[in-house]
């Protein structure tokens, strides 16, 4: 089992947890957390080394699997969460292979959502193929085929809500009930990156495990890679964290320590994205290029009353069609100066991709059909950046 956990006693609200959680300051009292940038740890005598070792006593072995900065990361994004443990990794894609790995042996099943992350589907379809574990994949917003796909050999049922990058947003709730109700040792697993603890908080509505690329919103400025898994203490503390120590996927300390200055300012700048992208997303709805814009702040999107409900603000990533093919998707992108053309988000410069030919790349062309990732398809992450001069330097007219 792992050997931190978030302290107990007085909780405070999440703006509070977001600066203060997990700091445990050292002999020099500073003020902000150091990087404790060590591979290994010093003990005091060959029995506290064997204590430690075998778990009898909690402290510092390697920092492969206990490092403080890292811990620090883990238990304040455990405490926004609303979770008991956190076990943070070396990328988004290394959490989901480590909840796989984890939780799932040969013979057993997935459910998934067709609508995920493009390497996500890889992973899942190609790499767990290899370890002779099944996943169906079924429509996000379509209960009935979640119920439908379910088997005596299901484990998990995973899914990213809202979805990349036509921001599908998928009931928590419901999927939640149906998976336990058919058997309550079934594994909930929601990415909650686009949203992040700030918008949406899905172990509240009966996830049971959520995981992130602290690369997007967390870090907030392009700068690290990382990722975490959130979650109960049984399957995160214990499974997943026996796994990250064997197997080797953490994070390193400079990264958490990265991490761990973006969780102070994460509501604020995901709040104020959100609300520059409803600016934006209600503009391109009035361009007579645009054919159909993918954001659920707009009251035609067809999941816009679920998104209410679970979210407290639609998210920051937006997509549209544009009239023209993939030829004018690609002029649109290029003509940009302001924007960056890079597929990452969460950053506080707003990006502009084409994900037919970035994210979604290795998809065949009928599975991006089947979501509705098309050539004439645009992804714009939106920043912190004025959104009137986002809307400038995007040439519609």
């Amino acid at each position: 089992m792992s050997l931190y956990k978030p302290k107990q006693g007085k909780r405070y609200r999440p703006a509070t947890e977001a600066v203060r959680a997990g700091q445990l300051r050292g002999s020099e009292q500073e003020h902000s957390e150091p990087i404790y940038a060590t591979s290994s740890f010093v003990f005091d005598n060959a029995a506290q080394a064997a204590a430690r070792f075998s778990y009898t006593e909690e402290g510092n072995v390697y920092s492969r699997f206990t490092n403080p900065t890292v811990r620090a990361f883990e238990q304040r994004l455990a405490a926004l969460e609303g979770a008991p443990a956190c076990v943070a990794t070396a990328s988004g894609m290394s959490a989901l292979l480590s909840i796989c790995l984890s939780g799932l042996i040969a013979g057993d099943h997935v459910v998934a959502s067709r609508s995920i992350f493009g390497a996500s589907r890889m992973l899942l379809n190609q790499t767990l193929a290899r370890f002779s574990i099944d996943v169906s994949f079924v429509d996000l917003t379509d209960l009935d085929q979640w119920r439908s796909a379910l088997s005596p050999k299901t484990r998990m049922v995973f899914f990213e809500t809202p979805t990349n990058p036509l921001t599908e947003v998928g009931d928590i709730a419901a999927i939640s009930d149906i998976a336990h109700a058919y058997n309550a040792d079934i594994k909930v697993v929601v990415d909650n990156c686009f949203c992040t603890p700030v918008l949406q908080r899905p172990l509240e509505l009966g996830a049971d495990v959520v995981m992130h690329s602290a690369t997007k919103y967390i870090d907030g400025q392009g700068r690290c890679v990382g990722g975490a898994v959130v979650g109960d203490e049984e399957f995160v503390d214990e499974q997943v964290f026996s796994f990250m120590r064997t197997a080797g996927p953490g994070m390193s300390p400079f990264n958490a320590w990265v991490f761990l200055k973006g969780l102070e300012t994460m509501a604020l700048r995901v709040n104020q994205a959100s609300d520059n992208a409803q600016l934006l997303a209600e503009w391109l709805q009035q361009q007579s290029a645009v054919k159909q814009v993918y954001f659920p702040g707009l009251s035609d999107h067809p999941q816009y009353q679920l998104a209410r409900q679970q979210q407290s603000k639609p998210g920051a990533v937006l997509a549209f069609e544009v009239e023209g093919g993939q030829d004018a998707a690609w002029s649109l992108i290029d003509k940009t100066e302001l924007l960056s053309i890079t597929a990452n988000l969460g950053d506080t410069r707003t990006t502009i991709t084409h994900p037919y030919t970035t994210t979604h790349a290795r998809w065949s062309d009928a599975e991006k059909a089947e979501v509705g990732i098309t050539p004439n398809l645009v992804r714009i992450a939106v920043g912190l950046e004025d959104p009137q001069d986002v809307i400038e330097d995007l040439h519609l007219q």
